[in-house]
């Protein structure tokens, strides 16, 4: 069960998250989240929103639009497109909740007052049910968007051209070995304003996405300190934030990553929250257009500098060394589980762990392994005859 924690928000956000353990979804949780579970939370706000059916999955699955506010400014966002990044579906649900019940808060009102927001809260049902990146033809929607062979790449396609949005958010995932920067900070939220071409121009429209991105760092840098990162914009007309950034609507990549010890990203989801919060009431109230733009270039860039699990200074053949340990999930029935595997052994490993041992030159046995290398799976171990568990659960 989540435990909810005092979080510091500055300025805007102070008021309305104080109320996000009243509005928060309960009723879906963890990391793995399908079509199943949303069902009767769309059937539950039926009664307060725009829902449609769109179309359909290469399964059959449908796939939906929730439409809220009543605004002129038209914002379009999509969740899940990659089926194993649910963090951002709990946020919206989270979103739509707190449109019910915070009527009364100003930043809510502002929000829906002034702008219409069309979100698409599962793009790909068929990769939510079997926990992966892609759809049931292998493809990754995220790379369909000039291309458009996949039914739910045309069926995003088709609601972009039809609202023609003002601005659009892409929902997203990130694996935990990203730093923000190079410091020892996870990256637990990274954005990006995907270029327009080549050469990575700031136009109008990026200028728009930067001048946003800046807001909401400035909201939530207090609550992350040190742990907000920034991607790498290279150009890949391929992807759809860079596609519909292209044809001139300001774009913003929102990507949920890691905090300590939050492997089924319930703390992170709130900051999703935060962080879609602070986006939406910035171009509702035009308040972004007052952000110098260039303060988005002093977010610190990710680098891929973490790992899961690493073991400093152990003893293996008598030889001292360094083990850094991945998880990867896996699914089984309704649960993900965290499986560690060794990624690699070496007399130094620099980069940083979110959980570190420390062997102080102790002998170490792998029991589960006949043979220690990389790719071998690890859930326990034994340093100087004690038993070490490596699972995360």
């Amino acid at each position: 069960m989540f435990t909810f924690v005092n979080m510091n928000y500055s300025g805007t956000l102070q008021p309305v998250m104080e109320s996000y353990a009243s509005i928060r979804e309960n009723a879906i949780e963890g990391r793995y989240l399908h079509l199943d579970h949303i069902q009767p939370l769309l059937k539950k706000h039926s009664e307060n929103f725009r829902i449609k059916e769109i179309g359909r999955s290469v399964l059959d699955k449908p796939i939906h639009r929730v439409e809220i506010g009543n605004g002129k400014i038209k914002v379009l966002a999509w969740s899940q497109m990659h089926g194993n990044e649910s963090t951002t579906t709990k946020a919206v649900f989270d979103l739509l909740n707190a449109a019910c019940l915070l009527k009364d808060d100003s930043v809510m009102t502002t929000v829906l007052s002034n702008c219409t927001i069309r979100i698409i809260p599962m793009l790909n049902p068929d990769g939510a049910q079997a926990y992966t990146r892609v759809n049931a033809n292998q493809v990754d929607l995220n790379r369909d968007a000039r291309d458009l062979k996949e039914p739910e790449s045309r069926l995003l396609r088709g609601e972009f051209d039809e609202f023609k949005p003002d601005f659009c958010f892409n929902l997203h995932d990130q694996r935990t070995i990203f730093s923000a920067g190079k410091a020892r900070k996870p990256a637990t939220l990274s954005f990006l304003t995907p270029a327009m071409d080549t050469t990575r121009a700031i136009l109008p429209e990026r200028k728009k996405s930067m001048q946003i991105i800046a807001g909401i760092y400035a909201d939530l840098k207090e609550t992350l300190p040190g742990s907000i990162g920034r991607y790498d914009d290279s150009y890949n007309i391929n992807c759809t934030g860079d596609t519909f950034q292209t044809a001139k609507v300001p774009t913003i990549l929102f990507e949920a990553g890691h905090a300590p010890g939050d492997y089924k990203r319930e703390k992170v989801r709130e900051y999703v929250y935060a962080a879609m919060l602070s986006g939406l009431y910035a171009i509702a109230s035009g308040k972004f257009a007052k952000i110098n733009y260039l303060a988005y270039t002093n977010i610190p860039q990710n680098e891929k500098l973490f790992n899961d699990i690493i073991l400093r200074n152990v003893l293996i053949n008598n030889q001292r060394m360094d083990v850094s340990i991945q998880y990867k999930e896996e699914l089984e029935g309704e649960i993900i589980k965290l499986v560690p595997i060794i990624e690699k052994i070496a007399p130094e490993i620099t980069t940083f762990a979110h959980r570190k041992i420390d062997g102080k030159g102790k002998n170490i046995e792998f029991p589960e392994a006949s043979e220690v290398g990389e790719n071998v799976i690890v859930n326990k171990i034994v340093l100087n005859g004690e038993i070490i568990g490596l699972n995360c659960e």
